[in-house]
């Protein structure tokens, strides 16, 4: 009777301790599901404001094209830049996982992002363009725009940075991949990526040299 009680109180402490693992795992994939889903939504903000951003070229090169002389080469340049930025192919509703693409992605995005810092540096030799109501539109939205490209790649990052961390913590690292549960690729930061590029102008003081 003993060694039965014995046997008996064996198997509870197991079917507790399998209760409580199953618990523990079942909240760590919660928690995981909860994790990629900001991660997603995060990345949804990211596409918005760069097709916000798309969204203006055409707007801008109608405006810039229209003035005598301008330097037909930079346009073209944006159009092109424009266009490698429509090649690129991700879902616009869930975050990559494959580096590459993000790679490929950040790339386009980043040849458009300089035609227009060009563009908007060679504007500065035509003061009766910069000085007319619908280029000063288009700057402001720009300008808006891309210091929301930087807030929500930093909002990203933050949020692949929580999901990647669950992701390899105890005791997700041993069951996550098998569930799906990947690490994701971060937007990659090279320097002064932090602060957006400058596009408002001021009329009275001249624009650099650009560094060779």
């Amino acid at each position: 009777m003993k060694k039965l009680l014995i046997i008996l109180g064996v198997l509870v402490v197991l079917a507790i301790f399998v209760l409580t693992m199953i618990a523990i795992a079942g909240g760590s994939y919660n928690h995981l599901v909860k994790l990629s889903q900001a991660v997603d939504s995060q990345w949804a903000q990211v596409q918005n404001v760069y097709q916000r951003r798309a969204d203006l070229v055409p707007n801008l090169v109608a405006t810039v094209s229209g003035t005598a002389n301008f330097e037909k080469s930079t346009l073209t340049e944006i159009t092109a830049a424009r266009a490698s930025v429509g090649q690129v192919k991700l879902d616009p509703n869930a975050a990559p996982t494959d580096p590459a693409k993000l790679a490929a992605f950040e790339q386009a995005q980043g040849q458009l992002g300089s035609a227009l810092s060009r563009l908007l540096v060679v504007v500065e030799k035509y003061p009766d363009l910069k000085a007319t109501e619908g280029f000063r539109d288009l700057q402001a939205s720009l300008e808006g725009t891309e210091n929301r490209i930087s807030v929500e790649r930093r909002d990203f990052n933050t949020a692949v940075q929580n999901y990647n961390t669950a992701v390899k913590s105890f005791p997700a690292v041993f069951y996550a991949g098998a569930l799906g549960f990947s690490p994701k690729p971060y937007f990659s930061a090279s320097p002064g990526a932090e602060t957006p590029p400058k596009v408002s102008f001021d009329f009275n003081t001249p624009v650099p040299a650009a560094k060779p």
